[in-house]
């Protein structure tokens, strides 16, 4: 097979069985784990009792709903924190975000993020990009972001005398979001904490958790953060629930994040769940298994395009911190095509070509493939990138590792080796 020469599809084919053979004792791994993550959840559901009574929910304001309380104290648990909320007004990971930061953070207030810019979607947020829509600093409160080293690990020897007395919160962004760096591990983010709290315990120590629930044995919570948010459409909800996120850690952040969700006075009480409490529990239950499918996947994509000559990040070998996958086809128009032949090997619009656009939060325009069930599910089969140097595809999802295989016969008859 020649340089840049396009692979046949019953190569292709061939290619991704290889892959999976290479594979088998990384995913029996992966299921093992499983196991373990599940059993916290189940006895998280055990604990609070829940039955199908917890399934009904009430309207209006959503006064002394039961399913909801209920679920707020199984999602605490089964994230190892001693707090939660699980709210389907929350829009967004951004969203669950904002609230927290909006929730903790006052006038005078430093926000320190120590793992260099953060995500597209937060610039707006935290008004680095952007002017009068009522961003962080809009409200008279000050940002300072620590660079990554030039391999993209966090710079420990500067963040050893990084904190200063108005640094009321650092942010921890997990995952690798649109960089080409490793996503942080939980033995990372315990060491960032640990510092951190060595310059003032009264720093609050914030996850941005998206894409990494459930991925490692334990939570960021377990190793000393202190307030962490997500999505719903991500890893907890299992892949079926339709919309929402979650705050969860320290009980009193929990309730400032809340009151930024809905108002002071009222922050946790309220919020109805539109009859949606069936789907909110049972996806958290299945988050579990479907992580592990999506990590599966991502080795299977890890090890197809790193055997065509690609760089991957992470390695097809390493320990997953998340569900992402990211490759650097080195192209915009590798980049698009990896995206389309996503797009047609998925249940949903599959006849769709995904084209690039400017998308809300981004400073690029971004290719997206998402043929989901849920709108932006990405813990469904998806991918997506900015079209940006050094042209970098991001692959996530699945709701089973034999859909990915298909899926990735598709990009690799499209694209070809490098």
């Amino acid at each position: 097979m020649g340089k840049g020469q396009r692979v046949e599809t019953i190569e292709a084919a061939a290619l991704v069985r290889s892959a999976v053979d290479e594979l088998a004792p990384t995913f029996a791994r992966v299921d093992r784990a499983v196991q373990g993550k599940l059993r916290r959840v189940l006895d998280a559901f055990r604990a609070e009792r829940v039955g199908a009574h917890h399934f009904a929910g009430v309207s209006g304001y959503g006064h002394d709903d039961l399913g909801r309380d209920t679920l707020d104290r199984v999602m605490a648990r089964a994230l190892q924190a001693e707090a939660a909320i699980v709210r389907v007004q929350i829009v967004s990971g951004t969203h669950a975000i904002a609230c927290a930061l909006f929730g903790v953070l006052r006038p005078g207030d430093e926000l320190l993020s120590v793992v260099g810019k953060p995500y597209d979607t937060l610039e707006e947020v935290i008004g680095k990009r952007g002017s009068g829509q009522g961003s962080l600093m809009d409200f008279g409160i000050t940002y300072r972001e620590l660079d990554l080293t030039p391999t993209g690990e966090v710079d420990w020897a500067v963040l050893e005398t990084a904190i200063r007395p108005e640094t009321k919160m650092v942010t921890i962004q997990r995952s690798c979001g649109y960089d080409w760096r490793p996503s942080l591990s939980i033995a990372d983010i315990g060491r960032i904490v640990a510092i951190v709290k060595g310059q003032n315990p009264n720093t609050v120590c914030f996850v941005d958790n998206c894409y990494g629930e459930f991925v490692e044995d334990d939570e960021p919570t377990a190793v000393g953060a202190d307030l962490m948010a997500g999505s719903l459409i991500k890893n907890p909800g299992g892949t079926i629930v339709t919309a929402g996120g979650y705050v969860a850690g320290r009980a009193d952040l929990v309730e400032q994040a809340a009151c930024r969700l809905t108002s002071p006075g009222i922050g946790s009480e309220g919020g109805a769940a539109f009859d949606q409490h069936r789907l909110l529990y049972q996806g958290l239950f299945l988050a579990p298994q479907m992580v592990g499918e999506a990590l599966k996947s991502n080795y299977l994509a890890a090890r197809v395009f790193a055997n065509l000559g690609y760089p991957v990040n992470p390695a097809p070998d390493a320990l997953q911190s998340d569900i992402i996958q990211a490759i650097k086809l080195g192209s915009a128009d590798k980049v698009i095509a990896f995206c389309r032949a996503i797009q047609q090997a998925s249940p949903i619009d599959s006849y769709v070509d995904p084209v690039p656009a400017v998308m809300p939060g981004y400073e690029d325009q971004v290719v997206m493939a998402g043929g989901t069930f849920i709108e932006g599910s990405t813990s469904e089969l998806s991918a997506d990138g900015p079209l940006r140097s050094p042209y970098v595809a991001y692959f996530q999802g699945g709701t089973h590792w034999t859909h990915t295989a298909i899926a990735l016969e598709t990009a690799v008859a499209a694209i070809g080796p490098v």
